[in-house]
């Protein structure tokens, strides 16, 4: 097959005024990382996430970076991370010198456990230690349990930084993910449920740490004719170019939601069957299902493994992938402390990601599941 029959995991969908507020960028000769778009931008995520303010930065990513700069995470200082995530969610630790300790899943919502959290903080502060921060994902856009984990790290007066790259969109008891930790964090990456090509917000209650996250990501440059500095910035922003193609994807982002919670039942609708099985939403949660994920028990089919399906539905030029890899199973991570009970290892051993991009069409998604079934028949 050409690559041009290749059905991938999560490619971008435009909604169709990005182009229209790309051109008024241009007519206006606003592409610097400073314009009306982005300003506009910053409102709109706030006001989906239900805080005072935001600030638009080129990924998630530095969005991390910078909420643990003002959290005051330095070097030496430890914060504590859910296990089970991509890189982008621990790395920002160790760009301030500071140690990540990683703790593992619950097997519910596949977020961090709480009560594993709690043990974590024990037993560091007992090795002389206050954890500096906690980083909590809602993973593939299932929200966490952000009520316990807030009153435990409260506890012990240590902010929550929330990682809701891949939950735009999602709620947790009618409130908006980014909007529930101290700071919380979106990406707009190419294969997010909505994009910028490449994007991220910090989101805060707190309008002045919100103005401080805009001058670090403009390298700290002070107010002055000429170029001053007083202490080390970044080069964070995101261009007025880029927030109009976010403007024009928010506008569609609730149409997102639905065409990917769509997706997520019909596979399950056809697929469940002994062996197979899909995360349900817990009691209040609403996920974005970014990625439709399932689990594979081979004992319970037929001895078939996640990895024979991946390499079946790869036969038919379909993108799938493992869930994450846990930080605490990945090389660069392994003399780091964690807290760990088995769950996101086996999570990563039994569960596949699915094709799930919005503009997919009943073919598309058939085409997905005769491969699976016909893989499970073999």
């Amino acid at each position: 097959m050409s690559q041009s029959d290749r059905l991938y995991l999560s490619p971008p969908h435009m909604g169709g005024e990005e182009l229209s507020y790309i051109r008024q960028a241009f007519d206006d000769n606003w592409i610097a990382p400073v314009g009306e778009h982005v300003d506009r931008f910053e409102k709109e995520l706030a006001r989906l996430a239900g805080v005072r303010a935001a600030a638009a930065l080129n990924s998630g990513t530095a969005a991390i970076h910078l909420g643990l700069d003002l959290l005051g995470v330095e070097a030496g200082d430890r914060v504590l991370c859910q296990s089970f995530t991509f890189a982008a969610s621990v790395n920002p630790v160790r760009y301030l010198g500071a140690t990540p300790v990683l703790v593992d899943s619950e097997p519910e919502s596949w977020n961090m456990d709480p009560g594993l959290l709690k043990k974590a903080i024990e037993d560091q502060i007992r090795q002389g230690y206050r954890p500096k921060a906690v980083i909590v994902v809602h993973l593939y856009g299932m929200p966490a349990r952000m009520g316990e984990i807030l009153e435990i790290a409260h506890d012990y007066e240590i902010p929550v930084l929330e990682d809701a790259a891949e939950a735009v969109g999602s709620r947790l008891d009618g409130r908006t993910c980014g909007g529930l930790g101290d700071l919380g964090v979106y990406s707009f990456n190419g294969n997010k449920i909505i994009t910028c090509s490449g994007g991220g917000a910090l989101l805060t209650n707190n309008v002045e740490a919100a103005r401080r996250a805009r001058f670090l990501a403009s390298q700290a440059r002070e107010q002055a004719a000429h170029y001053e500095h007083r202490e080390i910035g970044y080069n964070y922003r995101l261009s007025n170019v880029l927030a109009g193609i976010g403007l024009g994807q928010l506008e569609v982002l609730e149409e997102r939601v639905k065409a990917r919670r769509a997706h997520f039942e019909a596979y399950r609708d056809v697929l469940v069957q002994p062996g197979i099985t899909f995360p349900d939403e817990p009691d209040g949660t609403r996920s974005n299902r970014w990625l439709t994920t399932l689990l594979i028990d081979p004992k319970q089919a037929g001895g078939v493994t996640r990895e024979d399906l991946r390499l079946g539905l790869e036969e038919k030029n379909i993108e799938s992938r493992p869930l994450w890899k846990p930080m605490h199973l990945q090389p660069v991570y392994r003399d780091v402390p964690r807290y760990t009970n088995g769950v996101s290892g086996a999570l990563f051993s039994q569960g596949l990601c699915l094709p799930s991009g919005s503009a997919m069409t009943p073919d598309d998604r058939n085409r997905v599941t005769e491969t699976i079934r016909s893989v499970l028949s073999r």
